[in-house]
């Protein structure tokens, strides 16, 4: 995953810093150096405290370089998840919509990504590729299974 991260971002430097959050997975302490320097990176993690079975508090941690403590939460990605897992079955546990190949999950991902990006209005009519100068118009379905592509080697 972060090597796929790394190829779709622009490189961080010491000036631009990226901020990246994370749960408490130790994992990511060992793996981003291997992709980063500690310089180019804000790192935190937030730890959820939970007795019982809930969680009773959040404990914010700083990684690597200097983030923001109030900017440390995983909120963003915990809700795209729920997303996610909300308009595409193969995504849910204890499913009988779950994909018989790698492939084909990575094929409905895409289509709603697609969707999400290009289709789905976000604001005001607008949608987040709009937003980022990727498109002048809110897509259609007929438009998204019609389009022509050409590509460009």
């Amino acid at each position: 995953m972060l090597k796929k991260v790394s190829e779709r971002t622009e490189q961080s430097s010491p000036q631009t810093k990226m901020e990246i959050f994370t749960d408490g997975n130790d994992d990511y302490t060992y793996v981003l150096p291997d992709y980063y320097a500690d310089a180019c990176i804000d790192y935190g993690q937030l730890v959820k405290i939970r007795e019982n079975g809930r969680v009773v508090r959040k404990e914010k941690r700083i990684i690597y370089g200097n983030p923001d403590l109030s900017d440390i939460e995983t909120t963003d990605v915990e809700n795209y998840n729920g997303i996610l897992r909300e308009r595409i079955g193969r995504l849910v546990r204890k499913t009988k919509c779950f994909s018989k190949r790698k492939r084909m999950l990575e094929c409905s991902l895409h289509v709603f990504q697609f969707y999400w990006n290009f289709i789905n209005e976000f604001k005001r009519r607008t949608s987040p590729a709009m937003l980022e100068g990727l498109a002048d118009h809110l897509w259609t379905w007929h438009e998204f299974f019609y389009f022509q592509l050409t590509i460009l080697y």
